[in-house]
C-alpha cells in the first residue's frame, strides 16, 4: 500500500514472484468512472472508492482461500484497510515515500491514468498504518523484498 508512484506494482510483482503466488493490481478493479475521474485530475471520494474496496475485499478472501496473493492497492485510509481486511489475515506492506520522490517518479512515468496533480490529495488522504510492514520506497526493490520476506517469516 502507498500513494501513487510509490512502487506498489513493481514491488508487488517481484514479491509475488519470490513468494510464488499470483500478483494483482488494485487499479485493474476500478470502475471505468473512477479511472475517468482520476484521469481528469479529480481525486476520488470515499463514496467513489466504496464499491471498488468491496470488490477487492471479496477477491482477497478468495485469494486467501486459494493459497494467497499479492495485491498492489493504495488503501490510504485506515477505514479502507478495514474493508479490505474483512475476515482475512491480510498483511499490509507500506511503501513510505516523500512527496519529492513521488513527484520525480510521476514526472517520468508514462501511460498511467493518475496525473501528478493528484499527489497532494494522495498525501492528504494518507493515514500511515500502525500494523504494517513499513519499507522505504527510496530503497532498492530487492533490498525491500528481502526485508519483507524476513518480516513475513516471523509472522
Amino acid at each position: 500500500m502507498g500513494v501513487t508512484g510509490s512502487g506498489k506494482s513493481t514491488f508487488g510483482k517481484l514479491l509475488a514472484d519470490r513468494l510464488m503466488i499470483p500478483f494483482y493490481d488494485g487499479d485493474d478493479y476500478h470502475p471505468a468512472s473512477n479511472i475517468i475521474k482520476m484521469s481528469k485530475g479529480n481525486p476520488l471520494t470515499d463514496e467513489d472508492r466504496e464499491p471498488w474496496l468491496k470488490i477487492l475485499s471479496v477477491q482477497i478472501k478468495d485469494w486467501a482461500n486459494s493459497g494467497g496473493a499479492v495485491l498492489a492497492c493504495s488503501s490510504l485510509k485506515k477505514s479502507y484497510r478495514k474493508i479490505l481486511n474483512g475476515s482475512s489475515k491480510a498483511v499490509f506492506i507500506y511503501l513510505a515515500a516523500s512527496k519529492d520522490l513521488i513527484q520525480n517518479r510521476l514526472e517520468n512515468r508514462k501511460g498511467h491514468f493518475m496525473p501528478s496533480e493528484l499527489i497532494n490529495s494522495q498525501f492528504k488522504a494518507l493515514e500511515e498504518p500502525v500494523n504494517a510492514i513499513k519499507i522505504d520506497a527510496s530503497f532498492s526493490t530487492n533490498e525491500n523484498i528481502n526485508h519483507v520476506i524476513k518480516q513475513l517469516s516471523h509472522e
